[in-house]
């Protein structure tokens, strides 16, 4: 689920800039794959602000055989290995948009997930810190409607007009927000 994610960095610094008021500085990458580098957002709580940090995309605890790339945000508060980051850790990833692969007539099917009005999506995620440099799972949810036909699972996303809450409110709080995007907010194409 959501192994690739797209980034274009002149709509997403844009926005950042003049919606939000944030600074972020990112390169492009329309096939940003686990292990690479990913521009996050997180909460300061010293300045009690938003600012950017750079993390790489995948965990890989002890136990694990394998790379951990995303957490289901319904069990993440009580999953021993995302619990204690996503109390202390949560961030949001500016994305232009993520990849999904369906098979159709026998062959792989590439498609492209955007916002319908062209909008960054803010993907959510956890920050680990890692031995060298600080890692990160995104979060998945069950799908929208839309995304189902895909998919059984969708990334979480964060509303703009959500970001402050998402950062600063206790665990117990967040209910409210861990919900799919509505249908009609993604379109979806056919990738090359």
């Amino acid at each position: 689920m959501c192994g690739r994610m797209n980034v274009i960095a002149a709509p997403l610094t844009a926005y950042l800039d003049e919606q939000l008021g944030i600074e972020f500085k990112t390169q492009d990458n329309t096939d940003l794959r686990p292990t690479q580098r990913i521009d996050t957002l997180m909460w300061n709580q010293t300045t009690e602000s938003i600012q950017q940090v750079p993390t790489r995309w995948g965990i890989q605890p002890t136990w694990a055989t394998k790379l951990l790339i995303n957490a289901q945000v319904e069990t993440a508060a009580v999953k021993p290995t995302f619990k204690r980051a996503f109390t202390q850790s949560r961030c949001v990833i500016p994305v232009s948009g993520y990849y999904e692969w369906r098979t159709e007539e026998g062959r792989k099917v590439k498609y492209l997930f955007e916002s319908r009005d062209n909008s960054p999506l803010f993907m959510g995620g956890l920050v680990f810190h890692g031995p060298q440099h600080p890692e990160l799972v995104s979060l998945t949810i069950a799908p929208n409607e839309t995304c189902a036909a895909y998919h059984h699972r969708m990334p979480f996303f964060v509303l703009v007009d959500a970001m402050n809450y998402w950062f600063t409110s206790a665990v117990e709080q967040l209910g409210p927000l861990l919900q799919p995007l509505p249908d009609a907010a993604i379109q979806v194409s056919q990738a090359e």
